[in-house]
């Protein structure tokens, strides 16, 4: 029989995560299966063929975004990731700022990725001729909150697992199809609509205006590689596993999403016709899988990129309740969240106020006749604006750490944070300028999320400082 669970008083329990096992996680939270069934749309419509070189540039981007935590977390153990790494180089309300923006987007993007099931489900459906009445999808959230709560309340080396497992099935699902694709339109491109143009590694007739702004929503399909970081005190040797983990998500992430978005471009054709079926397909490899495999495997992806969107939910879980644990642990979020199961070291209440939050934040939409789709790109906009903020404090937190004499980081190295402070307040500004209602209300709601936590800091002084002294010594 288990043991009551404990206070983190306790001795802590043996570290088992590895490096695969961490960067599942990360990879999880991104989702690769939904990135690239719906974010290379956008992405189309804006640079028309020039799709996979805008990836690329994104990919850099992200390189740039990904070194304040890849070069910190080799200096720094803690839960907390943004929090921390801006808290100590920053200061406690810096910090808690930080990590305040950082919740926004794992608790937003969380239940982004709730919708995201729902969304998959009812296209699987659709498959087999059926739909869903008006509300009836919010059952989805339900039946996939209870499934991830009993397997998220089990150890994090089981999660991960899964996550891995469940990211191994859907990245190969996709590059069967895109394999498929690109020797069918390089060896029979008369009988197939795409064909097989390299040129769409090039910018082609784009300005760089235009490629830098149709970058920002490849860039969303990187959102959250930094959460396996919340699992730095459950890590083995974290100040090793931790930043490689991170490096191999996002490098991973990278390769993929180009090559799956060349097969993606190829397959519907570069031809104006081409892009326009592309800019305006409602899950590319859905229809891709029917156009080149058959129907069949269009419904087995159909079928993956829910499990897929369930997996990812298990990583988003898993890294807010991480996040909620630090901030409970430090004095600023309620103390429950920061119990942990004896055995297994889960932060218990902290999963389930995740679940049960976020859950409940997806139904409310449904609820108030919002449908799925929709609700996966709402909340998904005002987690990226949160993370936006978050990143580009980790990147502050980064130079002036560099800056530091005694962290035996070369001064030159703070050409990176910076480049990647300027790469984000370029995103930033392409999300909120130039949008129509309800997105226009998303940059205030994102800010009145973060700002509220500079005011929590700012009204608990003795906790702050406090906070200060408990960064230092766990790092």
């Amino acid at each position: 029989m288990d043991k009551p669970i404990s206070e983190t008083t306790s001795p802590p329990p043996a570290r088992k995560l590895g490096t695969i096992e961490v960067a599942a996680i990360s990879l999880g939270f991104m989702g690769p299966v939904m990135a690239m069934s719906l974010n290379g749309i956008g992405v189309a419509e804006l640079v028309g063929k020039a799709v996979p070189f805008t990836f690329i540039i994104a990919s850099i981007g992200t390189l740039f975004v990904a070194y304040s935590f890849i070069r910190l977390l080799g200096k720094i153990t803690h839960a907390g990731s943004v929090y921390a790494l801006a808290g100590i180089a920053l200061g406690p309300r810096a910090g808690f700022f930080s990590g305040f923006a950082l919740l926004g987007t794992y608790i937003f993007l969380t239940a982004c990725i709730a919708g995201a099931c729902a969304t998959f489900f009812e296209a699987l459906l659709l498959e087999f001729n059926l739909e869903l009445t008006s509300r009836a999808w919010t059952l989805i959230p339900i039946i996939v909150g209870i499934f991830a709560t009993l397997i998220t309340l089990r150890e994090s080396k089981i999660a991960a697992k899964i996550t891995l497992a469940i990211g191994f099935v859907g990245i190969l699902a996709m590059f069967v199809l895109a394999i498929t694709i690109v020797y069918q339109t390089g060896v029979s491109a008369s009988s197939v609509p795409g064909n097989l143009d390299f040129t769409t590694l090039l910018p082609g007739e784009n300005s760089w205006k235009a490629i830098a702004t149709a970058s920002v929503f490849a860039f969303i399909s990187w959102a959250g590689f930094e959460s396996g970081s919340a699992l730095s005190e459950e890590a083995d040797t974290p100040k090793t596993v931790i930043p490689r983990a991170l490096l191999l998500a996002v490098l991973f992430g990278g390769l993929l999403y180009v090559f799956i978005m060349f097969a993606q471009t190829v397959g519907y054709g570069t031809t104006e016709s081409g892009i326009t079926s592309f800019a305006t397909a409602s899950s590319t490899l859905t229809s891709l899988s029917s156009e080149y495999i058959g129907s069949w495997y269009a419904i087995l992806i159909a079928i993956i990129a829910f499990i897929v969107a369930f997996g990812a939910f298990l990583s988003s879980t898993t890294a807010t309740s991480r996040l909620l644990f630090a901030l409970a642990r430090d004095g600023f979020a309620p103390k429950a969240f920061q119990q942990q199961h004896p055995k297994t070291a889960v932060p218990v209440y902290a999963v389930l106020a995740t679940v049960g939050l976020t859950i409940t934040m997806t139904v409310i939409l449904g609820l108030f006749s919002v449908s799925a789709v929709d609700t996966y790109y709402w909340y998904a906009t005002i987690g990226v604006l949160c993370m936006i903020i978050a990143y580009g404090m980790a990147s502050v937190g980064a130079v002036k750490f560099i800056c530091a004499s005694k962290n035996g980081i070369p001064r030159w190295e703070i050409v990176f944070p910076v480049i990647a402070l300027i790469y984000l307040g370029f995103v930033y500004i392409v999300q909120v300028t130039g949008q129509n209602s309800p997105y226009t209300y998303f940059p205030w709601i994102a800010g009145a999320w973060c700002i509220g936590g500079y005011l929590i800091a700012l009204a608990n002084p003795k906790k702050a400082k406090a906070l200060g002294q408990k960064l230092i010594t766990t790092s």
